[in-house]
């Protein structure tokens, strides 16, 4: 039995305390929030969970494991003293506001024999694992490019900007699906509502092979969309995180073999049309799990059993990698820089 303890119950927190609860291996037995609206609602809803305003009470002996759900900026700290009380950690994504507060809670859990895992849930989702399969196994064909779109309108945040609040999920899932990390990138972003903080950020991403991907962000969209397409030689598929058909495949590519034969002229429009293919759209059948409690499950798994978590800290230290160098481009007008 693992024995859990979760930092904040505000937007995401109760998701994790519900997860948590539906889990037969663990048990939550403290949560610290300072919210007194969120602490009633953790008494009404969980009569067997402790509250508390002080975080400190959740390092003491009878907790294995904290979660922390908390702002951004605050990860670091809650998850250093966290590991420094030899409390296996789960950190709310980003991990880390920099790559040196990643390595450095990285280096301590190493030392403490601690597990750290971050919650980057869509590593979890079973669409996005079946994408992962069609491009494995070449459904798709040589990848061109791939782009996401993660729009909404609201929740505007005043301590992190778009990029950090909602790329680190797109970002995560590029990460998993192509095993590579990007060469360089190149980033810009807009602060229309408040000054210095961006709520509307384009992210171009440059990876081995001369695949590209394009992300945007933002806070100001009028439609909620959460959708990924990845073009490929052969096929496309769109990821539509919102919609009942979570994956749609078309039959449709272009092919660069033989490309100086097939296209011929410009204008010769029957020439053109041999370098296409196009034919059905596929919806295949996908056995959907709830990402956030298999995650949760994992997660206590690794605990028990001694395995490294697939959202391990290493994970969590490529995703702020990247955000890391586009917060660099956005501050230098979209320059290129290379991912260190």
């Amino acid at each position: 039995m693992v024995n859990i303890g979760l930092i904040g119950c505000g937007y995401w927190g109760p998701n994790l305390l519900r997860s948590f609860n539906s889990i037969s291996d663990c048990r939550v037995q403290k949560v610290a929030e300072l919210d007194a609206a969120r602490l009633a609602y953790i008494q009404q809803n969980y009569p067997t969970v402790s509250i508390t305003k002080n975080y400190k009470d959740l390092l003491g002996s009878k907790i294995d494991a904290v979660v922390i759900a908390t702002p951004a900026r605050t990860h670091f700290q809650f998850a250093k003293e966290a590991i420094q009380n030899k409390k296996h950690v789960l950190i709310e994504k980003p991990m880390a506001m920099t790559v040196k507060e990643a390595k450095e809670l990285m280096a301590l859990a190493q030392k403490n024999r601690c597990k750290i895992m971050v919650g980057h849930t869509f590593e979890y989702n079973a669409a996005v694992r079946s994408l992962k399969k069609y491009i494995q196994n070449g459904t798709i064909g040589q990848p061109y490019y791939l782009y996401a779109q993660r729009l909404n309108f609201g929740i505007v945040r005043s301590d992190i900007n778009a990029l950090w609040n909602l790329a680190p999920h797109d970002i995560s899932i590029l990460l998993y699906l192509l095993e590579k990390m990007p060469l360089a990138v190149s980033a810009r972003g807009d602060d229309f509502i408040q000054k210095g903080i961006e709520d509307v950020v384009f992210v171009v991403l440059y990876f081995p092979g001369d695949i590209m991907a394009h992300i945007h962000v933002s806070w100001l969209d009028p439609n909620k969309t959460r959708k990924l397409t990845v073009v490929g030689s052969e096929k496309m598929i769109v990821y539509d995180d919102v919609s009942d058909a979570k994956i749609q495949i078309y039959d449709k590519g272009i092919k660069k073999k033989n490309i100086k034969d097939s296209l011929g002229e410009y204008d010769d429009f029957a020439k053109f049309q041999t370098a296409k293919v196009a034919g059905d759209k596929t919806i295949p059948k996908i056995d959907f799990i709830e990402p956030l409690k298999t995650e949760c499950a994992h997660f206590i798994d690794c605990i028990l059993n001694d395995k490294t978590p697939l959202t391990d800290g290493l994970n969590g230290l490529r995703v702020v990698r990247v955000l890391e160098a586009a917060q660099e481009s956005m501050k230098r007008n979209g320059q290129l820089i290379n991912v260190k």
